[in-house]
């Protein structure tokens, strides 16, 4: 499949070439195969005219649980603790297989049409997830959530074992699995000591929640006199690759060393992180510090959306704020973190830049916006201005999955009602718990 999108502006990511305006990119099996600016000769399966569109590299989620989509809006105002102990994990324990894959397929949707190509998810029922990834044209990496005060904790390791043997590389590479241990908080150091070398053995990587929260890390230093970070770094978890941390938002100035050192990836939640008053991260000195980072959104129960674009922003004004200083995370590291740096964090080298030999995850942006007008700065209009609504456009290994804001690969009107109705009935206390 050959394919040509013509007359766009390109916001690459690449920083040797960062905009090419008028570009042309010309895609081939899946691959960007030429960026130019002029009009290159040959024959097209398909051109895509793009006068008046921003390209840019596809939105890469760094952190969430997409099947939480069922429960957007069911738990708000709280502390994460509270929430999760007297919500959450109740409400969750009556979710079945078939309501996680209609979970995700409507978290799936939203993400697609606000421009993210890539998210990476920590969920159970992972292989229904998985499912909803190959069939919607999403590029996912997935991990299974083990919680090690489930009595069925062993049991859900085996299956987790399972699931990386099956599905790592399906769909045409577009599954990756990683394992997915909750957190320090919630799996024992026997546990971690399981997934470490079961994640050894497979060659795959983990997922995990790392200092989220101050009464996180000092109920670590309590009962282990080390903190969530320097735990897992005694326990040799970091010596893999890759590893997701996700929030990591109470850091001293070693652990950030250590992450650094290890190229641990990083998912900063600046979204859900202020809506739970976890804190605000300590992204300048991460990133000072040359750590991969990457946005997340969490999952819709405690953000509640899944729009990088808006994390993107976030990312930029949060850190702003905090530090008073009106320089810190520019537009352009913002939308950098939005894109590649994701993609490194969770270990795809051939993701989030438009730049030959990678990925054609692709995102076309209507610039013919009042918010978008006059096109003084296009990384700007993106970062500060630009909103989900404004994607046109979506491709995933050069297929087109949006096209004119109309998804190809799903019924959406079917996703939305059967989401819907299944998280009436999950509320409602009309399905036995799973265990």
């Amino acid at each position: 499949m050959r394919l040509l999108i013509k007359d766009a502006a390109v916001v690459t990511l690449d920083p040797t070439r960062p905009l090419v305006n008028p570009g042309y990119v010309s895609i081939s099996d899946g691959r960007i195969a030429a960026v130019e600016s002029q009009l290159p000769t040959g024959e097209w399966d398909e051109v895509i005219g793009a006068q008046g569109l921003i390209l840019m590299p596809g939105l890469v989620n760094a952190h969430t649980h997409v099947a939480m989509t069922l429960l957007r809006g069911y738990a708000d105002d709280m502390e994460l603790m509270p929430w999760l102990q007297t919500k959450i994990w109740p409400i969750e324990s009556r979710i079945g297989d078939e309501d996680v894959y209609w979970g995700s397929l409507l978290g799936i949707a939203e993400m697609l049409l606000g421009g993210v190509t890539t998210f990476c998810d920590m969920y159970y029922a992972f292989d229904r997830t998985a499912q909803a990834v190959a069939e919607s044209g999403i590029r996912g990496v997935l991990s299974g959530v083990l919680l090690g005060f489930l009595p069925s904790a062993q049991e859900d390791l085996e299956a987790a074992v399972r699931f990386v043997r099956q599905w790592h590389g399906a769909a045409g590479g577009r599954v990756q699995a990683m394992l997915g241990p909750h957190a320090p908080y919630t799996c024992p150091a026997p546990l971690l000591r399981q997934v470490i070398a079961a994640a050894r053995e497979l060659g795959v990587g983990i997922h995990i929640h790392v200092a989220e929260t101050e009464q996180e890390v000092s109920a670590s230093e309590q009962s282990t006199g080390l903190s969530p970070v320097l735990a897992l770094e005694r326990l040799g978890l970091f010596e893999l690759q890759p590893v997701l941390a996700a929030h990591c938002v109470h850091l001293q100035p070693e652990e950030m060393d250590i992450l650094a050192r290890r190229r641990v990836g990083i998912a900063h939640n600046p979204g859900s992180n202020m809506k739970l008053a976890s804190g605000v991260a300590p992204l300048p000195e991460l990133l000072a510090r040359g750590a991969r980072v990457g946005l997340g959104t969490d999952g819709a129960a405690s953000n509640n959306n899944l729009d990088v674009l808006e994390e993107v922003r976030l990312a930029a004004l949060i850190h702003k704020s905090h530090r008073a200083d009106p320089t810190v995370i520019p537009a352009e590291q913002a939308l950098y973190l939005g894109t590649r740096g994701g993609a490194l964090a969770l270990g795809l080298e051939d993701v989030g830049q438009v730049t030959p030999g990678f990925r054609a995850d692709l995102v076309l942006v209507d610039a013919h916006q009042p918010h978008l007008v006059p096109p003084h700065s296009l990384v700007s209009h993106l970062v500060y201005s630009a909103r989900a609504g404004d994607v046109r456009t979506v491709l995933v290994d050069g297929r087109v999955v949006v096209r004119d804001r109309r998804l190809l690969t799903m019924d959406l009107e079917q996703v939305m009602a059967e989401a819907s109705r299944r998280a009436a009935e999950i509320i409602a206390g009309e399905r036995p718990p799973r265990r």
